[in-house]
């Protein structure tokens, strides 16, 4: 792209969280320059910093697209089953943690005890949560507050044992799949008055 092309600045934004992303994906963080992200979208460093005051700006602006991308892509449909929906929401996930490794690594382990970056993680677990308890029937207030608080714990877990799967590949892709749908069937089921996988194993 040449360096005096003009561009909205909702596209320029767009564009440089596009390059961003490649960077990210393919480098460390630490590794990862606002000079390279200058360069590699053909504009001045002053620019880039007049849409992200830093690289940190840059990486949460990043991370919150792409955890907004996940949530769309993971639509809980009503026609289908709960387990149908959980392998359609964690293949989501496994595929974006796989194919941006570098990016995951970094927004949970070297930016582990940033406030922005966790924040962020925690808005889409939370939405996550919330849509999964609507997909799933409920007899009293006390029985979807216990789902809510296991559904809670289960997020935590499934992003924790992701994470440890991206360092050290242990499984297959979908080997973790079916260990987190069973993990998490298995915490529900004593929970509910109706199995929610009767076709799944115990």
């Amino acid at each position: 792209m040449s360096p005096r092309q003009r561009l909205s600045p909702d596209h320029r934004r767009a564009q440089l969280l596009g390059v961003a992303a490649q960077l990210f994906a393919a480098h460390p963080y630490e590794d990862v320059l606002m000079e390279d992200v200058a360069e590699h979208a053909g504009i001045s460093r002053a620019l880039l910093y007049r849409h992200f005051p830093s690289k940190h700006a840059l990486f949460a602006a990043l991370y919150r697209q792409a955890a907004e991308q996940l949530l769309a892509r993971t639509r809980f449909d009503p026609a289908d089953t709960l387990v149908e929906q959980l392998v359609e929401g964690l293949d989501a996930h496994i595929e974006y943690f796989a194919e941006n490794r570098n990016t995951v690594l970094a927004a949970n382990r070297v930016l582990a005890g940033d406030r922005v970056i966790q924040t962020i993680i925690a808005d889409e677990l939370d939405a996550l949560r919330e849509r999964l308890l609507g997909a799933l029937p409920h007899a009293d207030a006390s029985t979807r507050q216990a789902v809510s608080g296991v559904l809670k714990s289960w997020l935590v877990f499934v992003q924790v044992l992701c994470v440890d799967w991206l360092t050290e590949q242990t499984c297959t892709r979908t080997e973790l799949r079916n260990i987190c749908i069973g993990a998490v069937l298995g915490a529900l089921r004593p929970l509910l008055a109706e199995d929610p996988a009767p076709d799944w194993p115990h």
